[in-house]
């Protein structure tokens, strides 16, 4: 069985007492300040595995159940009957980058990469761009949000974000008919497969699950059943009943949104933990921008175009180094504030 272990840190000039072997990513090691975080999260400063002593004076054994990263979260679950759960976390704090030991009694003093949300989504610190699929009819507006759109051919979904010029997120639009007659026919199961290749996706519906029991033209039950058996194939697909199109929107915004910010930190997250992959390997390459929204990003760059046919070819060449531009310069503006890291002990 895994085991959790701490020690005492043989170097007497430390501020931190105990050293932590946490068993991931071939065994990570941390200075830190407790045995547990029970009234207070612990500051943790990664150290190179090597610091761990030849023979270590072991203060406390935690056998595990679980010891798994989740985004900018090693998830740690004790094999006991009290204090089971806690997280390492790599985060921000007073403008510099830190690793918290967390238990759920203190995790609201470090939570990894979340602000309260107001009107914008949580880690988002500019405009976001949606993409649209271009055969989406009635699509989502939006309205109020810090958001563009862009209509794309997209190969699964009806919505979705783009970073690094890979798609890594979707979700599949559905009214409550929609979804009734796309599962008795299959096409959902197929849809729901697709987005599954994607490293985060969903279905959102826009009505409440209990509607699904008062249909009368088709058996309850039948739908109840596919609905069920999607999310036990499918498990990383949720299907979120939302109980209105405006909230269906929202919860889309937010969603893609909150994709977007980790897509954006997984790279630099599994960068700071060794031996950790990316999720992001799966990614699609985005899809090429409509030509309509070609023809008016370059007139509003003074380019002259015309009203319908072909664009040529330096047009579109203009409209791809301007936006590699923007996206390079979001990505050297991320660069310079990676997520997980450590502080000095």
């Amino acid at each position: 069985m895994a085991e959790l272990l701490i020690a005492r840190n043989p170097d007497p000039d430390s501020k931190l007492p105990y050293l932590l072997r946490v068993p991931t990513a071939g065994g990570l090691v941390f200075r830190t300040s407790g045995t547990w975080p029970r009234t207070k999260a612990l500051y943790c400063h990664p150290v190179d595995a090597q610091e761990w002593p030849a023979e270590p004076e072991i203060v406390e054994r935690v056998p595990l159940v679980s010891c798994a990263r989740t985004g900018a979260a090693i998830d740690v679950i004790a094999d006991r009957r009290t204090e089971r759960r806690s997280q390492i976390v790599h985060t921000r704090a007073r403008g510099r980058e830190m690793v918290f030991w967390q238990s759920p009694n203190t995790r609201k003093q470090a939570r990894p990469q979340v602000r309260t949300p107001t009107a914008r989504a949580a880690g988002t610190e500019a405009e976001l761009e949606i993409l649209v699929d271009s055969h989406e009819r009635y699509a989502y507006r939006f309205t109020g949000q810090q958001v563009r759109t862009a209509k794309r051919a997209l190969s699964c979904g009806d919505y979705g974000v783009e970073v690094d010029g890979r798609v890594v997120a979707a979700v599949e639009r559905k009214s409550l008919s929609d979804l009734v007659s796309s599962l008795t026919n299959s096409t959902l199961r197929h849809a729901v497969a697709e987005l599954a290749t994607l490293p985060r996706a969903a279905v959102v519906v826009e009505e409440r699950y209990s509607k699904v029991f008062a249909l009368e033209y088709v058996r309850p039950a039948l739908v109840a059943d596919g609905i069920a058996e999607l999310a036990v194939r499918y498990p990383g697909v949720p299907i979120v009943f939302t109980e209105t199109r405006g909230l269906a929107e929202e919860w889309t915004y937010r969603f893609l949104a909150a994709a977007s910010t980790w897509a954006r930190d997984e790279a630099v997250i599994a960068s700071r933990i060794p031996g950790a992959e990316s999720e992001l390997g799966e990614a699609d390459p985005a899809p090429e921008p409509a030509t309509a929204e070609v023809r008016t990003w370059a007139r509003s760059a003074g380019i002259d175009v015309p009203d319908r046919g072909r664009l040529r070819p330096e047009v579109w060449a203009a409209y791809r180094s301007a936006h590699e531009n923007r996206s390079g310069s979001a990505r050297s503006q991320s660069s310079t504030q990676p997520i997980g890291g450590s502080a000095s002990s």
